[in-house]
C-alpha cells in the first residue's frame, strides 16, 4: 500500500501535534546515520524506524537526506515532492501574495508524506548551478519550526554531513556510524567518527554498527572493530548479520515496517537499538 501527502487527517494531526508541543515544550532528539556509501545506512534507518514505532517513540520525522533517495522504497511510500525541488522553485518566481518564507513553509508541508506515528521528508537531488544560500536559509528556518512537532528526528544521511547544517540541526543526540564487514569499511567508520569533532555540530553520543556481517565473525575483523572503537571513542552498539529475509522483503516491494517481530533480523536489530536507547535512560 502506498502513502500520499495531503491526507484528510492533516488538520487533526496539526491539532494533536500542537497539543503535544504544549505538553512537551522540549527540543526533539536527533538521530543521524553516517557511513560510506553502500554500507546499509538506509536499511538500518528503516529497521530503526520499525523499532521506534514498536516502542512508541513517536511522533517521528524521518528525513531521507541521501541524494539517491530510496528510504521511501523500503517503507513502500510514494514521493511526489522533494526539498531539492522546493529549493529550486524558491529561486524562481513565487506567488505575489506570499513571502518566500511562507512559500517555503507551504511547500515543505506539501512534501511531508504522512503515516501512522511518523512523517517522511525527502531531500532529493543536490543543488544545481547558481547560489542556493538564500533558499537554504529559508529551508533551515522552516525546518526549525517543523521540528517542534516531533519527539524524534531520524536522518538517513548521505556520506557527507552537509544536509545536517542545511536543516539547521546543530545538535545530534545519537550518531550511528554504519560500516560494512571489511577492514576498509571499519577504517572509514573510524575516520567519520573522528571528523565529527571539527564540525560545528554537537555530537552527544556516537555508536558503531557493523552491517551484513558473516557468521562466524573472522578474528581479523573483530580485531579491526576493537581497534576502531577504542581509538575513536566509538562504542560498538552491535553487529547485524546478512539477512536473506531483508533481500526478499526488498525484492517483493514490501515495507520493512511489516517484517514479523519474530524474524531473526528484527530480533537482532531490536537488541542493537535497545542497547543504544538504554544508554541514555
Amino acid at each position: 500500500m502506498a502513502w500520499c501527502p495531503g491526507s484528510a487527517r492533516s488538520a487533526e494531526r496539526v491539532r494533536a501535534r500542537a497539543a503535544n508541543k504544549t505538553k512537551r515544550k522540549r527540543m526533539p532528539k536527533v538521530i543521524a546515520m553516517a557511513g560510506k556509501g553502500g554500507t546499509g545506512k538506509t536499511t538500518l534507518s528503516a529497521l530503526l524506524l520499525n523499532y521506534m514505532l514498536h516502542e512508541n517513540l513517536t511522533p517521528i520525522l524521518a528525513v531521507d537526506a541521501d541524494a539517491n533517495a530510496n528510504l521511501n522504497e523500503l517503507l513502500d511510500m510514494d514521493v511526489s515532492l522533494t526539498l531539492g525541488e522546493i529549493r529550486r522553485d524558491l529561486k524562481g518566481d513565487i506567488p505575489a501574495h506570499i513571502t518566500r518564507d511562507q512559500f517555503m513553509e507551504m511547500k515543505v508541508h506539501q512534501a511531508l508524506i504522512e503515516a501512522s506515528g511518523f512523517d517522511l521528508l525527502v531531500m532529493g537531488q543536490p543543488d544545481g548551478p547558481g547560489c542556493y544560500c538564500a533558499a537554504n536559509q529559508h529551508l533551515a528556518m522552516t525546518m526549525d519550526k517543523l521540528a517542534d512537532n516531533y519527539r524524534y528526528i531520524l536522518v538517513d544521511n548521505e556520506a557527507g554531513m552537509e544536509h545536517l547544517s542545511r536543516m539547521n540541526l546543530r545538535t545530534i543526540d545519537k550518531l550511528l556510524v554504519i560500516s560494512d564487514p571489511s577492514a576498509r569499511g571499519i577504517l572509514t567508520a573510524k575516520r567519520i567518527a573522528e571528523l565529527t569533532e571539527p564540525l560545528k555540530i554537537e555530537i552527544r553520543e556516537k555508536y558503531l554498527i557493523v552491517n551484513r556481517t558473516p557468521d562466524p565473525m573472522p578474528a581479523e575483523l573483530l580485531a579491526k572493530i576493537q581497534e576502531a572503537t577504542e581509538s575513536a571513542d566509538l562504542p560498538l552498539a552491535g553487529v547485524l548479520a546478512s539477512s536473506d529475509q531483508l533481500i526478499r522483503q526488498e525484492l517483493s516491494g514490501s515495507s520493512y515496517l511489516s517484517l514479523p517481530q519474530d524474524a531473526p533480523v528484527i530480533r537482532q536489530a531490536y537488541e542493537i537499538f535497545s542497547k543504544i536507547f538504554q544508554q541514555a535512560a
